[in-house]
């Protein structure tokens, strides 16, 4: 396929992960990218709750699991999904989208797990409305995050 033709042409290239190379509700196609590219497969933005997660993970094809706190059933179905991750050696970047309120969500669930691995910055977390929505700012300082104890 595209997708591992494309896959094959980059991995020289050092890339932290390849984000889903193809559609990511289809566990046996993402399966077959993992199994003929030598770069760790991301996905998950896509899938709502854990057991949309566990054909990924039993089968092996995705490195890095993607959930996003908004849109998976909150922060109590995303822990359960980072735990189940964790059974299977599989690292987390929550998938944040939003402004700053999702960013706090995020950062205060990565704090929370064993398995987190890095951050998505999103550029709607700096649009200017946005960061007023917040107290604290939910912005990188030389690279690092500062998470607040409070909301």
């Amino acid at each position: 396929t595209s997708a591992i033709q494309f896959g094959r042409m980059i991995e020289e290239l050092g890339i932290f992960y390849y984000e889903e190379p193809v559609m990511p509700l289809n566990p046996a196609q993402m399966k077959q990218v993992a199994d003929k590219v030598n770069i760790p497969l991301a996905a998950g933005e896509r899938i709502y709750w854990r057991w949309g997660y566990r054909p990924f993970l039993e089968n092996g094809s995705l490195s890095v699991i993607q959930p996003d706190i908004c849109t998976c059933g909150g922060i109590t179905e995303v822990k359960k999904i980072c735990d189940m991750a964790h059974v299977y050696d599989k690292t987390v970047q929550i998938h944040v989208c939003g402004g700053p309120i999702s960013t706090a969500v995020a950062l205060h669930m990565e704090t929370a797990i064993p398995n987190f691995v890095i951050h998505e910055l999103h550029r709607y977390a700096l649009l200017e409305p946005n960061t007023q929505t917040c107290k604290y700012n939910y912005l990188p300082k030389n690279g690092m995050y500062e998470v607040p104890e409070l909301p």
